[in-house]
């Protein structure tokens, strides 16, 4: 099955919701959650992340991971991110309890594709203090595509985590994972990059996007926001609409993308200094906001 064939399978599948000029949403992904040792990028960030999640809670925003949220190649299982970041998924239950909370797996997290795994093992938790399982993720569901689709209109976000488009990371995934595991992660903590990352590889972050590109050009110009790559894209109005959030393992910043009052934005939270030295977690936009409605 070729990349174009993965992609619209997954569009014709996907979990539509239908969204008004009253709902907000945040779009994050490959957060690449880990277990905190020195192989894990999302530790630098997560005081970060979590700030940013909490500010989006408080303000009544939507949360959508496009993907790659759980480092599940480095790591066997779930329970090792737990322990290491219980504070983020207590945070995350919040908004899968008040509907607010929207999952796409991606290659690093694949596993959650199949529902039993994650009734299995994102259900409940083990509280220590109490001695007793506890509900964490009650019917928590993942999927490989959202489409986000404005009330009263014909206009479509196609989100997705991109991996469609990258032969290695969707067909071979799991020897991927296996060479992750027994090769990439004791060289990571000695800083060499594993060169079959499309985050890592320009060559392959180009291959990615341009089969995506194609993808969006043949289906009349379909909005399409990805994550994968990690690098940040804002197009243009005149430019193929094809929108990527970043990544949360950024060297000291998260990006991400925010839907308010139907316009798109591309924003960065990252850390500052005030004039009176003091260290703050601020937001920046980056680019935008843009009306959805004006890209054609």
């Amino acid at each position: 099955m070729s990349s174009h064939s993965r992609l619209s399978r997954a569009f014709e599948q996907a979990k539509t919701i239908t969204f008004t000029k009253e709902d907000k949403f945040i779009l994050f992904s490959d957060c690449h959650r880990g277990d905190n040792s020195f192989a894990d990028d999302f530790s630098r960030n997560r005081n970060i992340y979590f700030h940013a999640l909490s500010h989006y809670y408080d303000n009544n925003f939507q949360y959508i991971e496009l993907g790659d949220g759980d480092e599940l190649w480095e790591n066997r299982n779930f329970k090792t991110l737990f322990k290491a970041h219980r504070n983020i998924y207590k945070l995350m239950r919040q908004f899968h309890n008040e509907n607010r909370l929207h999952l796409i797996y991606g290659n690093h997290d694949m596993v959650y594709r199949n529902p039993d795994y994650v009734k299995k093992y994102l259900s409940t938790y083990f509280d220590e203090r109490f001695g007793e399982e506890k509900v964490l993720f009650s019917n928590l569901i993942f999927h490989e595509a959202i489409i986000l689709k404005m009330a009263k209109s014909y206009k479509k976000l196609f989100l997705i985590h991109g991996h469609q488009a990258d032969f290695m990371n969707y067909v071979f995934w799991k020897f991927n994972r296996f060479m992750v595991r027994a090769l990439w992660k004791p060289l990571q903590i000695m800083g060499i990059s594993d060169p079959t990352s499309p985050a890592k590889n320009f060559k392959e972050l180009i291959k990615v996007e341009r089969n995506i590109k194609n993808w969006i050009t043949a289906n009349n110009n379909q909005l399409t926001v990805i994550g994968h790559t990690h690098r940040p894209r804002f197009p243009k109005i005149d430019e193929v609409p094809l929108f990527n959030d970043g990544s949360a393992v950024h060297p000291r910043s998260i990006t991400g993308i925010e839907i308010v009052a139907n316009n798109i934005s591309l924003i960065k939270w990252h850390i500052i200094s005030t004039k009176d030295g003091f260290l703050k977690i601020n937001k920046t936009i980056l680019e935008g906001p843009t009306a959805i409605a004006n890209y054609k």
